[in-house]
């Protein structure tokens, strides 16, 4: 009796572990919403020209709908896109997973799912990296395409005939509508 007793005792209930990994739990979601929250703030708060982004609803931080306007002097310049970003739950030590939403002829950009191939979103993912320095990062990818990596090979032949490849983007370029939210 005494040795069950003592058993019982050195031993956590099944309750309390499961309550020791749901307060973790909780608390790592806590720490990803502040995060999240923090750089909302920094981005509202910052003069980086072209890029935006915010919560796509107050009921959840983990889905965000952005944009980003083409750098000057390059193809894309005076376009805007619109793209997804969905942060996992253990963001930032993991990246977010964002895509293109608005097509976008570009050879590091899948032109049929969004799908955006940029190093610093996969085998190059840092916590230090943020919704802000990714966006400027994407703005910069339009102008210097990673051309030994491309997604799009076609329009990885055409970037050097600026004429062709200009008019492949506007192809497929749709514009965004400054459609009032219902």
């Amino acid at each position: 009796m005494e040795q069950l007793a003592a058993a019982s005792m050195a031993a956590p209930s099944r309750g309390s572990q499961k309550s020791a990994v749901a307060g973790s739990t909780s608390e790592a979601a806590g720490s990803v919403t502040r995060r999240l929250s923090n750089e909302l703030m920094t981005l509202m708060m910052s003069s980086s020209p072209g890029i935006s982004a915010f919560p796509k609803s107050d009921a959840n931080l983990f889905e965000w709908a952005g944009t980003i306007e083409g750098p000057a002097g390059t193809i894309y310049s005076g376009l805007t896109f619109k793209m997804s970003i969905s942060f996992p739950p253990n963001y930032p030590y993991a990246a977010p997973t964002i895509k293109f939403d608005s097509p976008c002829y570009h050879p590091n950009v899948d032109i049929t799912s969004g799908a955006i191939c940029l190093d610093i979103l996969q085998d190059k993912w840092s916590a230090v990296y943020s919704v802000q320095t990714i966006l400027l990062s994407l703005q910069s990818l339009l102008g210097e395409p990673n051309n030994a990596s491309p997604l799009n090979p076609d329009a990885a032949n055409l970037w050097d005939s600026s004429e062709e490849f200009k008019a492949q983007v506007m192809k497929y370029y749709r514009p965004i509508n400054d459609e009032p939210s219902a």
